[in-house]
């Protein structure tokens, strides 16, 4: 009878798992809230802000946030489990094509500023780990409006993908720069051309600027070089990435995700600093 018994749980736990695409094999929900309130930080846009820009914690990833550039307008997505404003309806596997594919259930594709290039190189086991912890969240009613873009969108960002998997964090400098992947560090610190496509040949010497109720804010040169990150210790870079300010003290201006960078673990600082240091060293004009 204990063996019959065990077999039904095991089946009942199966048909579980597999009702609606909403429970994917590998990842867990202690590495998905690690990721997203930490280095991934997708709260960081998908968080309601208030009248200063400051993030709205109580109304959950409800999306609104609204990102205002010359190619587009784009508006963050609701993607708290609301079945009729958010991604209550979506699969599992609905959810990670989205996320590193840019494409939505409707076959219709995401488009900036959601650093779908860089989500490409998410691991099976962290995309699935963010999932649940998107499903454990509280859904939240909140409509928002689509998002219009002045620019042509690509076909796709590259073809289907199957299995992804992460370095091994004993690699650090593989390891960082994957973790600065799926943390898109590069989508803000990467300069822009004039069609609005980051400029990979200058990747990390930053400049692109960021209106909001804090004026203006220009992302600082992550590169190694004198207007970048030369002379800096990886403890000075380290403290500014999670208290967001300069080695003077004095406060960076939003939209830098430092509330969630502080909760960054030591290993993973260390890695994302040794990639940083590996960076080719170039200039950008009015660095500090």
């Amino acid at each position: 009878m204990t063996a019959i018994l065990r077999s039904l749980a095991l089946a009942a736990s199966f048909s579980l798992v597999t009702a609606s695409g909403h429970a994917q094999a590998g990842g867990s929900l202690e590495r998905g809230k690690y990721l997203m309130e930490s280095v991934v930080a997708c709260g960081n846009c998908h968080m309601q802000r208030g009248p200063q820009g400051e993030p709205l914690w109580d109304k959950g990833l409800s999306g609104g946030m609204v990102f205002e550039d010359a190619p587009f307008r784009a508006v963050a997505a609701n993607i708290t489990p609301d079945r009729e404003t958010g991604i209550g309806n979506w699969s599992d596997s609905q959810l990670v094509k989205a996320i590193r594919e840019g494409v939505r259930p409707d076959g219709s594709l995401i488009g900036p500023p959601m650093p779908i290039p860089f989500y490409r190189n998410m691991s099976d086991d962290d995309v699935a780990s963010i999932v649940a912890y998107l499903r454990a969240q509280a859904p939240v009613r909140n409509a928002v409006s689509k998002s219009k873009y002045n620019m042509a969108l690509p076909p796709d960002y590259g073809p289907p993908l199957k299995t992804v998997k992460a370095p091994a964090a004993a690699d650090k400098l593989r390891y960082g720069k994957y973790l600065a992947d799926i943390g898109h560090c590069m989508e803000c610190h990467t300069p822009r051309d004039a069609q609005g496509q980051l400029a990979m040949a200058k990747v990390g010497s930053g400049g692109q600027v960021f209106p909001g109720p804090w004026g203006q804010s220009v992302a600082r040169n992550l590169t190694p070089h004198a207007t970048g990150l030369k002379g800096w210790t990886d403890e000075q870079i380290a403290h500014s990435m999670r208290t967001g300010t300069n080695r003077q003290g004095q406060p960076y201006k939003p939209p830098m995700a430092f509330g969630f960078y502080k909760n960054i673990s030591n290993a993973d600082m260390a890695a994302l600093i040794a990639y940083l240091r590996s960076l080719k060293p170039q200039s950008m004009a009015g660095g500090n």
